[in-house]
This record gives structure tokens, C-alpha cells and sequence, in this order.
């Protein structure tokens, strides 16, 4: 049973005063379709950096990569996805990322602009039951170490839309957490990479680290 997995005991030890945490890395999906998966170089060690000195996590600081049909999958407890074109998951990538979610892993899908109209009927192949629900500012990912009572931050301005935080609830569970009309993971980059002000880089630092709270902790 994949509860039985390291993945569990991560999950449930990481984040726990009375014993050292152990170290674990969080990955980067690399998936098929020709969008560029690699965007974003400097935003997860920026991310892990920030978790480990805020969270007092013991995050390895190099990510990980890892694809779909790897079996090194179910050893990341945080997955993270971005891009900004096309996305292809093949049947057993589907069902290999279904069993990861519904085992107890936590997949972040940060869209980097364009990822929208790909990731939507994607994620129907792993989960065709269920539809992203936008979560309430009272849903408690917003409400980890820092407080967001408006939801996400805006990282960076494309059509005019407000950020929303979607969501794959699998029985009762988050499984999938999808940022949207936010760039959080360019917030997370190195500072000057754009022209984004500091407290706008700060912020969206912080969400990160609300996300990998969550992940890390929830039941």
C-alpha cells in the first residue's frame, strides 16, 4: 500500500519540534507535450531556501526532477508544475500520477501563462470524476504560518484577471493545488530577474511556503 511508503512518513515527521526532520527533496515535473517544463530555474531552491529558514524544514536545497512514469515519483511529498504551452500525459502517466495523489502526494500546477487550456483536460485523464473548484480565502492553505485573507497574491498582470487558487479535492483531501492569473512562481525567482518590487518577491515567497506547509501537514 503506498501509505506505507517513505512518502507517509515524510509527511507526517517533517514538520515535527520533537524530533530532527529528516531530509527530503521536492521535484520538478518534467511532462511531455513540448511546453517548457524548465521554467523558472531560480524559483524552487529560492522556495526551498526560504522554507527551510521560515518553516524550519530540512528540504534538500538542489530539486528534484522527475517525470511521470518514474517510480522515484512517490518519494517527492511536493510536486511542483509550471510552464507555459502544451502539456501531454499519456494513460499510464495518468494513472501512475492518480495513484501518487491519491497515495498521498501533493501536486502545485502553477500556470506560467498559456498552461490553462492544456492542464485542464489533463488532469480530467487522471482525475475524470472531478472538477477544480476554486478554494474559499478561508481554506486553510491561505491561513498557514502567513496569513493571505484575500488569497493569492498577483505576481505579475496578463489579461486583467484577479489570482485564483483551484483545487482537486479527492475525498475530502487536496490533492492539487492550481495557481491561476497569479505567476506565483515568478514571484519566487531571483530578486531582479524582474522588476517586481520586494514585497511583492516576499509574498509570493510566503504563499510558496503556506503551500508546502499544507502539504506537509494536512491529514
Amino acid at each position: 500500500m503506498l501509505k506505507h511508503l517513505l512518502l507517509t512518513t515524510l509527511l507526517l515527521f517533517s514538520l515535527t519540534a520533537a524530533a530532527p526532520a529528516p531530509s527530503f527533496r521536492i521535484a520538478k515535473l518534467h511532462y511531455g507535450g513540448g511546453g517548457d517544463w524548465y521554467a523558472n530555474k531560480t524559483s524552487l531552491p529560492n522556495l526551498i531556501r526560504f522554507c527551510n529558514q521560515a518553516l524550519r524544514t530540512n528540504i534538500a536545497p538542489d530539486e528534484a526532477t522527475v517525470e511521470l512514469d518514474s517510480p522515484e515519483l512517490f518519494t517527492y511529498p511536493f510536486i511542483h508544475m509550471t510552464g507555459h504551452g502544451n502539456v501531454s500525459f499519456t494513460e499510464a502517466e495518468a494513472k501512475n500520477l492518480r495513484r501518487y495523489l491519491t497515495g498521498g502526494g501533493f501536486l502545485h500546477i502553477d500556470d506560467n501563462y498559456g498552461l490553462d487550456k492544456f492542464i485542464r483536460p489533463e488532469m480530467k485523464k487522471v482525475f475524470p470524476e472531478l472538477e477544480f473548484v476554486e478554494l474559499p480565502y478561508s481554506h486553510p492553505i491561505y491561513h498557514q504560518k502567513f496569513q493571505f485573507p484575500k488569497g493569492l497574491p498577483k505576481v505579475h498582470e496578463h489579461d486583467g484577471k484577479r489570482p485564483q487558487g483551484f483545487g482537486l479535492l479527492y475525498k475530502g483531501r487536496l490533492v492539487c493545488f492550481y495557481s491561476f492569473e497569479c505567476d506565483l512562481g515568478n514571484g519566487w525567482e531571483d530578486v531582479g530577474t524582474y522588476d517586481d518590487p520586494p514585497a511583492t518577491h516576499e509574498a509570493a515567497l510566503r504563499m510558496g511556503a503556506n503551500l508546502v506547509s499544507y502539504a506537509l501537514t494536512q491529514d
